[in-house]
């Protein structure tokens, strides 16, 4: 019997079908929508700097201050713009989205090879392309997922020395692979993961202490070459400042260092519960999934004593397959390392992702197999959902509902409304992107309600995480595109460099982030080309800063130089959540 063009595909060729999913999750979304955050403009002009200075070690960017990060992205977001001449939202966003397309296959091959059911390795890379975290970071102009990439397939040529050289020779792979890990964030790149080795490496009982040693020791070594020529090169350039810069970053976030020469704060301060929820909220809605399943459960009353109990724990994680035992140390231990610095994001905790969707996978096969009701349940609730958002959407387009005048009536303020229009317009004018997502989660609905009246739970759960997939796309395709549009810096940009005579030599900024915010996504849209107004002291010019900076300005300088303010966003920047303000200045006789 002939099989679907679907069923051909993921029997046959389960690797391509996956790169195509990732494909269609990622590529065609990063083009739509300008920067609206401060983390992507501030990442795309390093690749700007490179681009209009030729500088490739130490370009300079936001006003005059060299890039503190290793280059690495920066390089790829340059290369991948050089044909076209410029620097777009598409090409700066494109290392991520292959980084995460990389990812997701690579873990997909690694973990069907050495698992008995290659099911649990399809289903954990469809999990981690639509859980929020892995899915958000391959959207963006960040390093996160780049160096996510790097670490975790580094590590799985890791698993793989072990595994089929037993530690003899090193692969050229790995000490490339952790090389490049180190060029896209620094040495984190390479520590984590010899720190992960090493325990795995203990816990075999297969080696003995001096080869274990020898192994790192040969790993960290390889590992430098490349990067060192880097930073030699880079330190050469920036001298001292480049240096308090790397040490700040690399290790004052680590050790809580806070006396180190910078001029600004480092941030990310979280508590020791931060990791875990952030796992929660990133793994989202698998965790959903996993929160209904504890209904129902038998917990019987320990028989045995505490001690018993971890003695059986510590025996049955240590007669773990291999491949499982290698995943369970490196999730213990990405966690374990992100939680002894006082800085903690939710992107350091990525290179545990796959790890953990391997022991995911393997229990949402359970629930499908054996507690039947749980996937139903968590299939309906899913459903649920979206029929309400459906709903919602489709009111919203006959003009019965009315997002902002509904909003308006809680808050006052005027970014979250101008947020709530932006993105309602999006529906109350729909393009044929809008109708088209809209179409295709309508039919995935339908597939999802007609698999529940049927018996084949396998289904149910394919069908739900092609639901859950396009929540990614009304996320990426309709509601982030509305959220961008009215957020951005670029309409602004536009009209005054059209309005006032602005260039590479008359625009400043204040550059000292321990008083003023930064205008990321303006400097991205003016080219990369602002000053900083207290460094370079010039006699005249123009200068842009918040509304709150502005008035500081003026009084700092006041009596030294006059301020004249020429105009204004009409509305608050989410960015830096204030408007921002031209002005053009003289400096007092």
């Amino acid at each position: 019997m002939r099989t679907s063009a679907l069923q051909d595909l993921y029997l046959q060729r389960p690797v391509t079908m996956m790169v195509l999913i990732c494909m269609i999750s990622v590529l065609p979304w990063i083009c739509l929508g300008d920067f609206s955050t401060k983390g992507e403009p501030r990442e795309a002009a390093v690749a700007i700097s490179m681009l209009d200075s030729g500088n490739w070690i130490l370009p300079q960017t936001y006003a005059d201050e060299f890039a503190y990060k290793p280059p690495m992205a920066h390089w790829l977001m340059a290369i991948f713009s050089y044909p076209q001449g410029y620097v777009s939202e598409f090409t700066s966003r494109l290392p991520s989205a292959l980084a995460i397309i990389l990812l997701i296959g690579f873990t997909l091959v690694f973990i069907g090879r050495r698992t008995a059911k290659f099911q649990e390795a399809f289903i954990a890379a469809l999990l981690l392309v639509t859980c929020i975290e892995i899915h958000r970071a391959g959207m963006t102009t960040r390093v996160d997922m780049l160096l996510t990439t790097f670490i975790v397939l580094g590590l799985f040529q890791l698993y793989r020395w072990e595994n089929m050289l037993e530690l003899k020779g090193l692969p050229v792979m790995i000490p490339l692979l952790f090389g490049c890990a180190i060029l896209t964030k620094g040495p984190v790149g390479i520590i984590l993961p010899q720190f992960i080795f090493a325990v795995y490496l203990f816990l075999l009982k297969k080696y003995r202490l001096q080869t274990i040693f020898k192994a790192i020791l040969y790993i960290g070594v390889s590992s430098l070459f490349l990067p060192l020529l880097w930073y030699i090169a880079a330190y050469k350039q920036g001298g001292e400042d480049f240096l308090n810069v790397v040490l700040a970053e690399n290790f004052g976030r680590f050790f809580r260092i806070e006396s180190i020469d910078i001029d600004y704060n480092l941030g990310h301060e979280n508590g020791a519960w931060y990791n875990i929820m952030t796992l929660i909220a990133g793994f989202m809605p698998w965790t959903i999934l996993f929160f209904f399943s504890l209904f129902g459960m038998k917990f019987k009353k320990p028989t045995k004593s505490i001690k018993e109990i971890l003695k059986n724990s510590w025996q049955r994680i240590l007669s773990l397959e291999k491949v499982k035992l290698f995943s369970l140390v490196a999730l213990v231990c990405i966690l374990f390392f992100y939680s002894i610095p006082s800085s903690k994001r939710s992107v350091y905790l990525m290179p545990a992702y796959p790890f953990i969707a391997l022991f995911l996978a393997q229990f949402t096969l359970y629930l499908t197999e054996y507690r039947t009701k749980v996937t139903r349940v968590f299939a309906g609730f899913i459903s649920s959902l979206i029929i309400i958002v459906l709903i919602s959407v489709s009111l919203t387009m006959i003009g019965v509902i009315d997002p902002v005048n509904m909003t308006s009536q809680f808050t006052d303020d005027s970014v979250t409304i101008a947020t709530v229009d932006a993105v309602s317009a999006m529906f109350t004018s729909p393009d044929f992107i809008t109708i088209f997502i809209l179409m295709v989660t309508l039919v995935v609905l339908a597939t999802v309600l007609y698999q529940m009246f049927k018996k084949i739970n396998i289904k149910i759960l394919y069908a739900t995480i092609a639901l859950a997939f396009c929540v990614n796309l009304i996320t990426d395709g309709i509601v982030m595109r509305g959220v961008r549009q009215c957020q951005s810096s670029r309409p602004f940009a536009e009209r005054i460099k059209e309005e006032y005579p602005l260039d590479s030599k008359n625009m400043f900024v204040m550059n000292n982030l321990k008083e003023y915010r930064n205008l990321y996504g303006l400097n991205f849209y003016m080219g990369n080309k602002f000053h900083d107004f207290a460094d370079v002291q010039p006699s005249e010019g123009y200068f842009l800063a918040s509304e709150i900076d502005m008035g500081k300005v003026m009084k700092k300088y006041e009596g030294q130089y006059t301020f004249r303010i020429l105009t204004s966003t009409e509305n608050k920047i989410d960015e830096i959540h204030d408007k921002i303000v031209l002005s053009s200045f003289t400096r007092n006789q």
